[in-house]
């Protein structure tokens, strides 16, 4: 699986590269906080927040398409289980400028996800196919800097043959090239 995600990643940088020598492209990097309503089953007992980080590069073909690869951890401790999940995403984004303040976007990603859990000594590990849908709110600030506003994602995994249906919440910085 680490081969693969290495691969994956190599070729992607590999597009990044090429679309920022393109008169209309772009690539950016984003990185910030993220907060995740995990869903664990289906009754209200099974709902849980997690806090961590999330990161992402992004490689544009032209002014409003594009491929992203999305990295994120996210951390607690619910039920005095320690927690850790850390989805690893890639697919298309579109970005649809509106305005020279603002810039929406939406994506579809596609990956897996990994989660540790331990407690009183005890511990266990998954792995998941895994994908998200949604978008956010990019705040352009000068040419080289946005603000993200806001990105939600409806993040679905299946861990221990158990459908959630989680959401994401991020916000942060983003480092356009």
């Amino acid at each position: 699986m680490l081969r693969f995600l290495g691969l994956l990643t190599s070729i992607l940088l590999v597009l990044c590269c090429l679309t920022v020598a393109q008169d209309n492209s772009k690539a950016d990097i984003f990185g910030g906080y993220q907060f995740t309503h995990l869903a664990l089953g289906h009754d209200v007992t099974g709902h849980v927040n997690l806090n961590g980080w999330n990161a992402s590069l992004s490689g544009y073909f032209n002014r409003y398409l594009g491929i992203s690869v999305d990295f994120s951890g996210v951390y607690g401790s619910p039920f005095e289980v320690s927690t850790k999940i850390y989805p690893y995403l890639a697919g298309p984004i579109v970005r649809f400028p509106v305005s020279a303040k603002l810039t929406p976007f939406a994506h579809l990603l596609f990956g897996g996800a990994h989660i540790n859990a331990s407690a009183q000594g005890l511990g266990g590990s998954d792995n998941s196919f895994a994908w998200a849908l949604g978008g956010g709110l990019d705040v352009n600030v000068s040419r080289r800097f946005d603000v993200r506003l806001a990105q939600v994602d409806w993040l679905r995994t299946q861990f221990v043959d158990s459908t959630q249906s989680n959401v994401r919440c991020s916000g942060g910085i983003v480092f356009k090239f």
